[in-house]
């Protein structure tokens, strides 16, 4: 008995670190109204509960999922506090896709993409994240009936191994962002932004746009359309189930006085991390042609 007992207590570590593993969607609740609906009550529930929704839309053009984004006081306040790139975190997403007859109502995961954008500084600002994951969920318990079971990796990532996630060896980190351009100051990289977006450019589309108050950021996000956009990779990447819809839309951040976006070999694997190399390279060329999409922007 004496020797069952040690042997427990030497693989009770092991499994309590498995279980802190996360994965970078939930589901929140599963529906058999239409997509358009459970938009609409989800998006009424979100600013019941203080959340506030800044975009949504149909990606890829598919008429059977929707995104809801959204920002919160939460998020803004743990940008402030740290500052720089975790102005990519300035939001989150809800995907709503119809999946073998039912509505499956998902969201991408506080814990997940707090730790992997804010890195060894998320201890900082987990109280933010987790008053945040709590009225996020008390969204999705008044909108259905919860589940709140993880997915998008079978067996999760580590928080250490998501604070310095990275594919494989060679493959950009967090803090490797291209830079698409750089300006004199913050003022004249906004302007340009704009100019762009009023103008218009081909095959991308702005979605939402959120400033953090009293720091040079602004996160834009964009929907990416036409041969090289969202219906060219979505549907080679978002092969598991439950559907990796609000893994959508892509980023623009304006950080001071420069444009940038998280390399696609980064941000794309962080948002599939259980696919295989051979699936990755499918889609070899979408990190460049994004790039280019969204370079358009600035020039």
């Amino acid at each position: 008995m004496k020797k069952i007992a040690i042997i427990s207590l030497l693989f009770l570590p092991f499994y309590w670190v498995n279980a802190q593993n996360l994965s970078p969607y939930i589901v929140g609740f599963e529906t058999n109204e239409t997509v358009i609906n459970t938009q609409e009550k989800v998006v009424n529930q979100l600013e019941i509960n203080g959340i506030k929704v800044v975009g949504k839309y149909q990606p890829a053009n598919d008429k059977n999922r929707a995104i809801i984004i959204f920002t919160s006081a939460e998020l803004e306040t743990a940008i402030k506090k740290i500052g720089g790139l975790t102005g990519f975190a300035a939001t989150l997403r809800i995907g709503i896709t119809n999946e073998n007859g039912k509505t499956i109502v998902s969201y991408t995961n506080p814990q997940y993409w707090g730790n992997a954008y804010f890195r060894n500084d998320f201890d900082k600002v987990a109280s933010n994240y987790t008053a945040l994951t709590e009225r996020l969920e008390k969204t999705m318990k008044a909108s259905g009936e919860f589940i709140g079971k993880p997915f998008g990796s079978k067996h999760g990532l580590s928080v250490k191994d998501l604070r310095k996630y990275h594919y494989m060896f060679s493959m950009p980190y967090f803090d490797d962002a291209v830079e698409l351009a750089n300006f004199d100051n913050y003022t004249a990289a906004l302007d340009k932004i704009e100019a762009g977006i009023k103008k218009g450019v081909p095959d991308v589309k702005m979605i939402y746009k959120v400033t953090i108050p009293g720091k040079e950021l602004t996160l834009y996000g964009f929907a990416l359309s036409g041969e090289k956009g969202e219906n060219k990779f979505l549907p080679i990447i978002d092969i598991s189930q439950p559907k990796h819809t609000a893994f959508l839309p892509y980023e623009v951040l304006v950080s001071g006085n420069k444009v940038l976006m998280l390399h696609g070999r980064y941000r794309i694997a962080l948002s599939f991390p259980d696919l295989t190399m051979m699936t990755f390279t499918k889609i070899m060329s979408t990190p460049g042609n994004i790039e280019n999409l969204l370079k358009q922007l600035v020039k």
